[in-house]
């Protein structure tokens, strides 16, 4: 089975990391391909900057040879549009992760990194039918390149806030509301004791079921 992962963003060290976790989330068999939106902007935060990446995007998808799809970027950018081109399962990570969520059957909260994304993932949940199984989406204020950024306070803040999603929310469960989020949700979920959901696992965990369902059909 062959799983093509997609970073809409322009940041190779990004694209790096999702692999890692996507690799990490997968069954042995299944080969994951990360590739780099290199025509979209560095980071994707709010809505300009995923309009800005689609067209690139979009091109990937069209040339995609895979058995599935994840859109790897928290906003899912352009998702509806690249279901519409591709034969072939197409996952984002918000909605997998949300639906993970939700499925386990604890309260949760979203922890994203700036204010911009907020009103893009409160959209689409609305959308995907998700909007009240989500006690809050939260903004750490950490911008994504950060996330890359060695040394940076972006982990400390990130899991700032996922205390105060706890004391103030009550939440039992975070969702980790960017893919640049990938390598930090077992140190969090250790540090909280709770389920921390990283969404690039949960996409292409549900991405290989997926695939697998369509095959067979």
């Amino acid at each position: 089975m062959r799983l093509l992962v997609i970073n809409p963003n322009a940041t190779a060290s990004m694209t790096e990391k999702i692999a890692i976790a996507a690799r990490a989330a997968v069954p042995a068999g299944v080969e994951v391909t990360a590739l780099t939106n290199h025509a979209g902007p560095a980071s994707i935060q709010g809505p300009a900057d995923g309009l800005a990446a689609t067209a690139g995007l979009l091109d990937l998808v069209r040339g995609a040879q895979a058995d599935a799809i994840v859109i790897a970027c928290f906003d899912d950018t352009a998702l509806a549009e690249a279901r519409a081109l591709a034969k072939v399962p197409v996952v984002g990570l918000c909605e997998a992760a949300c639906h993970a969520a939700m499925m386990l059957g604890k309260g949760y909260s979203i922890v994203t990194t700036l204010s911009v994304s907020v009103p893009v993932i409160a959209e689409n949940l609305q959308a995907y039918g998700l909007a009240t199984s989500c006690l809050r989406i939260r903004a750490s204020e950490v911008p994504v390149l950060d996330l890359e950024r060695e040394g940076s306070a972006a982990e400390a803040k990130i899991s700032a806030e996922i205390g105060r999603a706890v004391t103030e929310d009550h939440a039992q469960a975070i969702v980790l509301g960017c893919a640049g989020m990938a390598d930090l949700a077992r140190r969090l979920s250790d540090a909280h004791g709770l389920v921390v959901i990283d969404g690039v696992a949960a996409a292409c965990g549900m991405a290989v079921v997926l695939a697998g369902l369509t095959a067979k059909s």
